[in-house]
Formats: C-alpha cells, structure tokens, sequence
C-alpha cells in the first residue's frame, strides 16, 4: 500500500476526532467513587426515564410542526407562503435555553403575561388564570419549538424533490388528497424526515441549558453535576457511556426498520416539477395562520420578550461589556472555523487521493462526534488530557500541560473541532462529489502536482461549499453552550455563558441582553446560509 503526505494527514486528523469517543468507552471499566452506587440505586432510572419521555415527546411535536409546515409551503400558495418558506427557519436562532427562559417568564406569576392583561383590563387576580409552562412540559415546549427547522427543512426538501408524476398516479387511481399525502407523498419522504428528526434526537439528548434551568434530571444533566458536584471524572464517562449505548441503539433501530423499505419509484417521463395549489378564501386563512402562528411562537415571542426586558431595564445593558462578548464569540467563531475548515479540507482531498478503504472507515467513525452531546466531549477531553499527562508527559519528566488546554482558548477550539468536525467534512465532500475525478487526472496530465491541483483548483472551485461550512460552523459556535461552559478560560464570557449564568441566578432579566445579542448574530448567520438550505431543483 503507497503511504502519501495526503494520507497520512487525512489519517491523523480522523485519530484526533476518535480519541474523545474511544476515553468514553474505555472509562466506563474504570473504578468510580461511591457516589455511582448511590446513583444507581436512587436517581439513575430518574435521569433514564426523563431522557425517554422529553425525546419522545420532542419528537412527536417536531414531527407534527416540521412535516405540517414544510407540507403547506411546499404544495400551496397563499398570502406569505414565500415569506414563511425562510422565516421559519429563523427558530434556528433562538436556542431552547433561552426560548425556557421566554417562556418561563411570560407566564410566571406577575410576569409578562400578568403585565398585558393588567394594562388591557386594569387590576385583577390574573395568575390563577394564567397557565405556568415549566417543568418537563416547558422543556418539551422550549426544545420542540427551537428544533423543528431541522425538520421542516429536509421534509420540504423532500417535498420539493419529489415528482408531479407520482401525485397525478394516486389521482388516477382515486385518491384523495389526504390519502396521497398518506399514501405516497410521506412515504416517499422518510429518509429525510427520519433524517430531520436524528438530528432532532441528538440535539435534544445534547441539551443542557433548558434541562437544567427547568431542574429536570435527564442523563446530560447527571453527566455535568457528577463533574462539577462530586469531581469524579470516572462517574461522569460512566453515564455518558450509558447516553451514547442509548444514542447508539436508537439509530440502530431506526436503520434496521427500513433496511427493505424503498422510498423512490422510477416511472417513464423522468421528473416532472410539482406544480403548487394556489388557496383562496378560508383555506388560504387557514394555511397562512398556522405558518404565522408557529412563526410567532418559534421566533418572534422570544425575540419580543428578550426586547422587553431589554427596553424595560436599560440598567443590564449599561452594566454589560457588549463589545468585550461579542469579541470573544466572533473570536472562538473565527478560530474555530478556521481550523475546522482547514483540516476538513485536508481530510476530504487526502480521502479522494488515496482511495483507501481505512480512511472510510475511520472518516465514517471521526463524524460520529456531532452525534455526542457537547458536555460529553468536554468531559472526555479532560479526562484524556489528564490521564495523557499523568501517564505519558510527567512520566517523560516534563511540566504538566494541564493549563494549556484545560480552561484555555485552545481547549474549546480543539473541543468544538471536535463536535463540529462532521459538518465541515460532510459540507467540503458534497462539494467534492460533484467535480469529477477526470478533473485531477486532467491536471495531472498538465504537469500539476497533488498539492498544486488542491491550491489552484480545488479550492477555488470548492469556493461556495466552503462559504457556506464557514456560515453553518459560526452559527454552531456562537448557540453552544456546555463546551464553552466547562472549558473557557477564567473570566471569558460569550453571550451563551453569561444568559445562562444570569438565568441560573435567578435573574432573568439580566438574561435578555445577551440573549437578543445571541438571537440577532445567529439570524444573521441563518439569513446568509438561507439562499443554500432552501435552494429549490430548479436552481
């Protein structure tokens, strides 16, 4: 086998992104304190119970809003369908945490709500008939509503994508439009729905700032107070062991469960583009009020709560060093995408010079990191830096490097590396898969070396996947929250961490600065990548 500069690098950065998920494994035969036995004998069915019923029911409600509104914009037209078709993707803006904390507010006892209704009707007992959205009916609420887009993006996808050719099928063969929909049109959906809907599922087992600001134990949560309550690396890896067999059978079970399910049929006339119902009267009410509501919902009650609190105590934006924030966030951003897209790149051409199979394989495993929740990579890169520098560095008689990377800027750039490796791989390869390897052979044959043909060609003509990697890894960036928590260096703050430590004081409205701070750079990032996620086929 010819051993390559391209296939070495591409080797070593896939090793680097599977050592974290190798520790998790490996620690779970590690010895743990006490504090595991009592765990288990006391809370853990708790945390598995709760993780269960907040992912089913996330899932039953991002399904029902994802599909239904990617449904409506994708077969009719009607006042605002064009409007609505990018604006619900805006709830991508609005991370659940800090959606618990909008809704938590507005109904809580003399909070927002309490406040309206004074101002319309004047004095009153209101509270006892406002409704409180909190616990783990809130939290299904605050994630559902936050994570739909991902649904309604690849369910429209697929919409779009499917041919009028098998609608007018079910048509001659007397159905109704309900049964189409049933019938032909879902099924032929399901891999993107089911697509939608695991990165749903991961994001939902990842979450930790909602699940812990409505104190529902879940195993995320058990992960983060086993290293910060009790310091016990070893118990926190033994439950994330648990959090990733589970993430693990889950998607198992899902492939296995269409493995002979086929989901395309080839008819004679090719693709014929899906002509859309224009609505009118009632139905086109109809139509436009369950996008607007949910846009409404989703985006624009926690947009107009945060500017509440903001307008109404000026004091919290007085007192907050805006500019120091946002330099440190679009400073992780500009890090982090910058190695990220770097490695990426690498990674990609390396795999398409060397055409080796073990580089599949171990490409395939490194993207797996996205699929594990942020506090457990975080976790994980501790408890291998520690174990690196016990074992290997103060062996070898050298100082500790601890420090470097724990608590230290380099620590979250390598982490979020990490976690978000598998969206600029998958972004740099879909643009790699449409230049033809004629392309290299071509340059080859004009004397271009590898690395010359990766400069001049490759990258020019890679030019927007990698805009668009670049928008997408600065949107994960600025809404992640546990890595950027348990990593940063002292006193540096990004608009995630400091509207999560106000919420966790109890005060919300502290809170709202920098969270609208948040929602405003994330839309921007959102607006820009809208023109490639909702690029329609006959662009």
């Amino acid at each position: 086998m010819r051993i390559n500069a391209w296939f070495i690098s591409s080797f070593l950065i896939s090793i680097i992104v599977i050592i974290p998920i190798i520790t998790i494994f490996s620690s779970f035969f590690q010895d743990t304190s006490n504090y595991y036995e009592i765990l288990k004998e006391t809370f853990f069915l708790e945390y598995v119970f709760n993780s269960l019923f907040l992912l089913f029911g996330v899932l039953f409600l991002t399904f029902f809003l994802g599909v239904g509104s990617a449904y409506i914009v994708s077969f009719y037209e009607f006042p605002g369908s064009n409007f609505f078709k990018w604006a619900l993707i805006l709830s991508f803006a609005v991370p659940p945490y800090i959606y618990a904390y909008s809704l938590f507010a507005f109904f809580e006892n003399y909070g927002t709500a309490f406040t309206i209704l004074k101002f319309l009707f004047g004095d009153g007992n209101y509270n006892q008939h406002i409704p409180k959205f909190s616990g783990m009916f809130g939290l299904i609420l605050s994630i559902s509503f936050s994570l739909f887009a991902y649904v309604y993006i690849l369910a429209r996808s697929s919409f779009l994508y499917q041919s009028q050719n098998l609608i007018e099928l079910g048509k001659n063969l007397g159905f109704s439009k309900l049964k189409c929909f049933y019938s032909i049109i879902l099924p032929a959906a399901r891999p993107a729905i089911v697509a939608g809907l695991s990165l749903v599922a991961m994001e939902t087992l990842a979450e930790f700032g909602a699940v812990d600001f409505f104190s529902v134990n879940t195993l995320t949560t058990g992960i983060y107070n086993a290293w910060i309550a009790f310091d016990d690396l070893a118990f926190a890896n033994r439950i994330s062991f648990f959090l990733l067999l589970f993430i693990f059978i889950l998607f198992l079970t899902e492939n296995l469960s269409r493995r002979k399910a086929r989901y395309h049929l080839e008819a004679k006339g090719g693709f014929k583009k899906k002509q859309k119902t224009k609505l009118y009267g009632y139905k086109a009410y109809y139509a436009f009020s369950f996008c607007f509501i949910l846009f409404f919902i989703s985006f624009l009650f926690p947009l107009s709560q945060m500017l509440y609190w903001t307008i109404k105590f000026p004091e919290n934006l007085y007192d907050l060093n805006i500019i120091n924030l946002l330099l440190n966030t679009l400073y992780l951003v500009f890090l982090s995408s910058l190695v990220l897209i770097f490695f990426a790149l690498i990674s990609n051409y390396g795999n398409r010079v060397s055409n080796k199979k073990i580089l599949n394989v171990l490409s395939t495993l490194s993207i797996s990191g996205y699929a594990i929740p942020g506090v457990i990579l975080a976790i994980a890169f501790i408890t291998f830096v520690a174990w690196f520098d016990e074992n290997i560095i103060k062996t070898l008689g050298f100082l500790s490097i601890k420090k470097i990377f724990i608590g230290s800027v380099l620590g979250l750039v390598i982490v979020y590396f990490i976690r978000f490796y598998s969206l600029a791989f998958n972004g740099i390869k879909s643009g790699y898969e449409k230049m033809n390897i004629s392309v290299d052979e071509s340059a080859y044959l004009l004397g271009y070396s590898k690395t010359k043909t990766f400069l001049n060609i490759h990258i020019p003509y890679l030019r927007n996947s990698l805009l668009f990697v670049i928008i997408l890894v600065s949107l994960e960036i600025v809404r992640e929250l546990p890595i950027t928590l348990i990593l940063r260096p002292f006193n540096f703050e990004t608009f995630a961490t400091t509207a999560y430590i106000s919420a966790s004081e109890d005060l919300l409205e502290a809170a709202a600065v920098p969270s609208l701070c948040l929602i405003i750079i994330a839309s921007f990032f959102i607006l820009l990548t809208s023109k490639y996620i909702l690029r329609e086929r006959s662009e």
